[in-house]
């Protein structure tokens, strides 16, 4: 494992630990370093708001995966004092050579049985894999997702008869009250939907200004549904048909509610093996609907230029117990690299990974990872966008031939004389606002640059547009956001 400022920050439960641990070692609050002879322990003491200091240690012992201790009764794991260690380690501070401490050496033991009963448990979980659930009870479930599509079929018809423009006169608490009844159904992607219409009806109530945009919003949902329903009831009555009832490897099944876990992605072959990623950019929203902040990173395989993203979600009842996440700089080395079924961009999961800091040769393979010009970008995301079961936007990396301004619009041309427009996407909210950063660039863009953003079609004028993220160069990565 290699130490650096982004893998600590990586480890912290949240930016504001992460800043309290770096002012703890600017302070110097930190005494009696000291290491083991291999390098794979290290341990200092902290002092506290009490007399009696805490005692602090970081274990390597395990690769990829430091194992941080500490006797202070923070509930943050790590806590602000193992934070503050790893920076006295960054900072190369003097840690005396000694013997590891005889609680440590106990707790190692005790780590080491466990890990070997665990690999234990998953060689037997290998040879003989869990029973799935019951047929008659997977069965029962299917139909009850199919009785629940035919309630919110009936919904989603009326509104296209009669039009979105007769949501003004409804009451949001319909389509709130119908959201809640399908999560009986275990449809909880058709619940957001609902959520996310009545969402729709309360800003058009609350600023009519606005309800040609919502309306807008709400026919692209209800279209998205409508094609959902479609689908999904002919992909429940096959399984039910030929009496398959376990998750398959199809869009759908997630659309529908479905929640992946990594066995059942190992089992239909989505994954792949060792795996360089770069993260390109990363950024932070809040669903309003799910009530729930997601944050997102863009990473891009230097292997094959495939580039996907990485969701934490953050429900806000549950906050306190979920990690942030955050950039990360850094490259990562994935030996299993789970991949969500899907078109287009597709989330990514791992549970192992080694970290390290990027070489100038990758740094410099990056930018050739781009689609070759606009017209090849262009032409990928409208037959994402066709989709109805796909977001209305595609991550990109393309090549940049000049970089400037249009009159007040910011253009990119490709060295073949392609041109797109660059802007921000309004329904990101100004937030998320960074097409004017672009004029912030201290000089003119290094040839061999790319940029990395979301390609869109804007509603506004049918323009197909860029939002810019990052500028990937041959010798850094800058970052628009955050």
């Amino acid at each position: 494992m290699e130490l650096t400022e982004s893998f600590i920050l990586s480890q912290a439960p949240n930016p504001a630990a992460a800043e309290n641990g770096r002012k703890l070692s600017r302070k110097g609050s930190f005494s009696g370093h000291h290491k083991d002879a291999g390098g794979t322990l290290f341990w200092a003491d902290c002092a506290g708001s009490g007399k009696t200091p805490y005692h602090v240690s970081i274990d390597l012992s395990g690769g990829g995966d430091p194992v941080c201790r500490c006797s202070c009764p923070s509930r943050q794991f790590p806590c602000k004092h193992a934070l503050g260690l790893y920076f006295e380690m960054l900072a190369e501070k003097d840690f005396a050579v000694a013997d590891i401490p005889q609680d440590i050496a106990e707790k190692r033991q005790k780590q080491a049985q466990r890990a070997e009963k665990q690999a234990e448990r998953r060689e037997k979980a290998a040879k003989s894999p869990p029973k799935p659930a019951s047929a008659a009870a997977q069965k029962k479930k299917l139909d009850k997702q199919l009785q629940g599509l035919d309630q919110a079929e009936r919904m989603v018809d009326e509104l296209l008869t009669a039009g979105v423009a007769t949501m003004a006169g409804a009451s949001a608490q319909t389509y709130e009250k119908l959201a809640k009844e399908l999560g009986n159904y275990y449809l909880t992607g058709a619940q957001t939907a609902f959520e996310r219409i009545a969402l729709t009806v309360r800003s058009i109530q609350k600023d009519p200004e606005q309800a040609e945009q919502c309306y807008a919003q709400a026919l692209q949902i209800l279209i998205a549904l409508h094609s959902t329903i479609k689908r999904s009831r002919a992909f429940l009555q096959q399984k039910l048909d030929a009496k398959a009832y376990s998750a398959e490897d199809t869009v759908l099944f997630e659309a529908m509610g479905g929640v992946w876990r990594l066995e059942d992605l190992h089992a239909v072959g989505a994954y792949r093996e060792n795996v360089r990623l770069v993260q390109l950019a990363f950024d932070v929203s809040y669903d309003e609907a799910k009530r729930e902040y997601v944050e997102r990173g863009w990473w891009i395989d230097l292997g094959t230029g495939r580039i996907d993203q990485t969701r934490n979600l953050r429900p806000v009842k549950a906050m306190k117990y979920i990690k942030a996440e955050d950039s990360r700089f850094d490259l990562l080395e994935v030996p299993i690299l789970y991949t969500y079924p899907g078109e287009g961009s597709c989330r990514i999961r791992w549970e192992d990974c080694a970290s390290r800091s990027i070489t100038p040769e990758e740094q410099a393979a990056l930018p050739a990872l781009a689609q070759p010009d606009l017209a090849a970008a262009v032409k990928m995301v409208k037959g994402q966008i066709k989709n109805t079961l796909l977001p209305k936007y595609a991550p990109v990396l393309v090549p940049i031939g000049q970089l400037g301004t249009v009159g007040e619009e910011f253009v990119l041309e490709d060295a073949a004389g392609g041109r797109i427009q660059l802007r921000d996407r309004r329904e990101d909210g100004a937030d998320h606002a960074s097409t004017a950063r672009l004029a912030m660039l201290p000089e003119a863009v290094p040839p061999g640059s790319a940029l990395f953003g979301l390609m869109f079609y804007d509603n506004a004028d049918g323009h197909i547009c860029l939002h810019p993220y990052s500028l990937v160069t041959p010798r850094q990565t800058i970052r628009l956001l955050y």
